[in-house]
């Protein structure tokens, strides 16, 4: 099902929702526009949104201004809460029974510290927190969204779950990160093809994704992407 069209008029006052944060920051966490969004959507839905966090190590540290590995370690928990202004908790401590659902935003950290899609593809593993939790909403039929590279962590935990990332058309500017989709499907997971502004949504599985910036466009764009996302998990939530 393909939805196209961001809608306010979801009233969720009593919907708790989870948001996993990756670290602080496009090439070694979460991205900051794709996390920021997301809770600018739940709070625009009057929904009540929690961040949490794996208490861990970082892959690597990457220095923004060059693109390059720095000779440091960060703690994922401690660079999520500048995004969380603080307010975080240990992914650990996340009971899912308290929650009406899951969201993931994307950035690198979701493929370098709550998976290892960065360096192994579809042969990839998933932190065993971060397993234990979206198996957990998953079990309960809870709804579960997730953006920009964040749906491969999906592909590998949900028997054929339907995601998207976008395009598969490798070898573009507007789409650089398309041979995600084969990973997707190499793992046993549909990927379906979307614009930006679009959301998918596997209704059978309750998890919902969009494409964020695994498109390189404009920041709207993928502000309004995300809100068709946060829209359609709060859909699923009632």
């Amino acid at each position: 099902m393909y939805v196209a069209r961001f809608s306010s008029s979801v009233r969720t006052m009593s919907t708790k929702v989870a948001v996993v944060l990756s670290g602080c920051g496009v090439y070694d966490g979460a991205e900051v526009h794709e996390s920021s969004a997301v809770l600018t959507h739940l709070s625009r839905h009057n929904a009540q949104a929690a961040c949490f966090a794996p208490d861990k190590d970082q892959m690597h540290v990457v220095d923004h201004t060059a693109g390059s590995e720095m000779a440091e370690t960060r703690n994922v928990l401690k660079e999520s809460a500048r995004i969380a202004r603080g307010k975080i908790s240990d992914l650990a401590e996340l009971p899912a029974e308290d929650f009406d659902a899951l969201i993931l935003p994307g950035g690198f950290g979701a493929a370098k510290n709550l998976s290892t899609f960065a360096t192994q593809g579809a042969d990839m593993s998933v932190d065993p927190t971060v397993s234990e939790k979206i198996k957990a909403f998953h079990a309960a039929g809870k709804p579960i969204g997730l953006c920009c590279i964040a749906p491969v962590i999906a592909a590998k935990l949900i028997p054929g779950v339907e995601v998207t990332v976008g395009s598969d058309v490798e070898g573009t500017e507007t789409w650089p990160y398309a041979g995600t989709a084969g990973a997707i499907a190499a793992m046993g997971a549909k990927h379906v093809v979307t614009d930006v502004s679009q959301a998918h949504v596997d209704s059978s599985n309750k998890v919902v994704t969009t494409a964020a910036y695994m498109c390189e466009t404009d920041v709207h764009k993928i502000h309004d992407g995300i809100g068709v996302m946060v829209s359609e998990v709060l859909k699923l939530a009632k």
